[in-house]
Parts: C-alpha cells; sequence; structure tokens
C-alpha cells in the first residue's frame, strides 16, 4: 500500500505541513518522492508515522521522539508496550465516563447525587486497604476527610497534577531516561512531594521517610494496579529506580 501525503495527512488527523516537517527533522522521510515533487508513504512509513503520533500523546518532543525511534527498533515490541499504556488509559477513562453519567442521570431526573460514586473514576478509594495496612485507619481516614472537604476546582487541579506527574514518569521511562539523570532526580522529587501533600501520609508536612519512599517504590513494581499508572512494568521500574536513586541521594 502507497498513499499520498494528502490522504496520510487526512487519515492521522494532521496536515501535509506536519508531515513535511517531520521529513525536514529526519524525523519520518516519505517512502518515495517522485519526478513531481509528490510525496508517498509506504506501510513501514505509515507505521513510524502511528508510533511518532502515539508518543506525542506521552508528551515527548520531536528531538526524543527520533531518538526512542533510533533505538526501538523492534516496531512490535515497541507497539505492544503502547497498547498496554493505551489500555490502562482507555479503563480508567471508562469510569470516568462512567461516574460523570451517574451524575447527570441524577441531576436530570432529580434524584440525590451520590458522593461515594461521582469519584470512583478518580479512583481516591482504591487503596483503601492497603494504606489501612500498612499506616493504619487513621491514616486512610484523614486523608480520606481532606479529599472530601476539599473544594471541586481545588479537586480538578489536584487530579490534574496527579496525572501530569504520572504521564511525566511515562514518558520518561518511554524515552529511555536514565534513573540516575538529573530529569529523574527531579521527577522523584516532584512524586516524593505530591505523596507528602496528602494528609494522613508518612512525612506530610515534616518530608517523606526514606524507608516510605522505597516501600512505595517496590510496591509501583509488585502490584500492576500501580505500575498501570505509569505505563506498565517498564515505567514502574523506571519510577522505582529514580526514587531509589532519589534515595541513595539523601
Amino acid at each position: 500500500m502507497e498513499a499520498s501525503i494528502q490522504e496520510v495527512a487526512r487519515l492521522a488527523g494532521t496536515t501535509s505541513r506536519t508531515l513535511r516537517h517531520y521529513d525536514a527533522v529526519g524525523l519520518l522521510p516519505p517512502s518515495r518522492v517522485t519526478a513531481g515533487g509528490y510525496r508517498w508513504y509506504d506501510d513501514a512509513a505509515l507505521v513510524r508515522l502511528q508510533r511518532i503520533l502515539l508518543l506525542r500523546e506521552l508528551g515527548l518532543g520531536l528531538a526524543e521522539i527520533g531518538r526512542v525511534l533510533d533505538r526501538e527498533q523492534d516496531e512490535v515490541v515497541a507497539l505492544r508496550r503502547h497498547l498496554a499504556w493505551l489500555r490502562d488509559e482507555q479503563r480508567r477513562l471508562e469510569r470516568l465516563v462512567a461516574s460523570v453519567e451517574r451524575t447527570i442521570t441524577a441531576r436530570e431526573e432529580g434524584g440525590p447525587v451520590m458522593a461515594e460514586e461521582m469519584f470512583d473514576g478518580f479512583d481516591h478509594t482504591q487503596y483503601k486497604d492497603e494504606v489501612e495496612q500498612r499506616w493504619g485507619a487513621d491514616a486512610y481516614a484523614t486523608s480520606d476527610a481532606w479529599w472530601r472537604g476539599m473544594p471541586d476546582d481545588e479537586k480538578t487541579g489536584w487530579q490534574a497534577r496527579t496525572a501530569q506527574l504520572a504521564a511525566d514518569w511515562a514518558a520518561a521511562a518511554a524515552a529511555g531516561t536514565d534513573p540516575a539523570s538529573d530529569e529523574a532526580h527531579a521527577l522523584a522529587a516532584r512524586h516524593v512531594a505530591w505523596l507528602t501533600s496528602v494528609p494522613g501520609t508518612p512525612g506530610h508536612g515534616t518530608g517523606a521517610p526514606v524507608d516510605y519512599v522505597l516501600g512505595l517504590a517496590e510496591l509501583y513494581v509488585a502490584d500492576e494496579r500501580f505500575g498501570a499508572s505509569y505505563g506498565g512494568p517498564q515505567g514502574a521500574a523506571f519510577v522505582r529506580a529514580a526514587l531509589q536513586a532519589w534515595a541513595a541521594s539523601r
């Protein structure tokens, strides 16, 4: 199969100008260019474009995407990793959709809005048992009360910061970032600050204990529910390594 630059732009939801730019920076050359200057793309080029767009979804810049593509020559392995991340995101979005649909139904039918259901998609209670087992019922009760008492706009902002942190972790992992690098250290510092921002967590207001951070780092890898937030097993392993490097520098 071959497709013209106009067809590829339409199918991919992008523009011919963008595809030409990808060629200019060495990211996506066309399969062939005719004597008249028309650009054509074959199957291999289309798969490469799909990978480029997936990496853009993770927040990577074009230079970083180029390095990832050069490093990951096995397309199927790379695409399987992207697929795992997309499925995790799909499940999360399905829960969010169901949560919003319940709220809409309640408002339209004049029924009560169930606070316990409104934020199911945000997973603020999914680790209740783990929290109580590891740090006690008071720790969970304190953090749960903090969340339920937070104004909606603050909840939205906190959720956005959480999602951005997870996306930045996944992007850094996909890019092959060194866990001991300055970039990974900055992410680890953000992560620790995020952990201790929640009342009831160890180190809230005083600084996270190293043992607490290292314990969570291991949990991210051991429990796939946690690892899914960071792009799957590879992302979780990267987060663990970066947090371990952060702890070693303390």
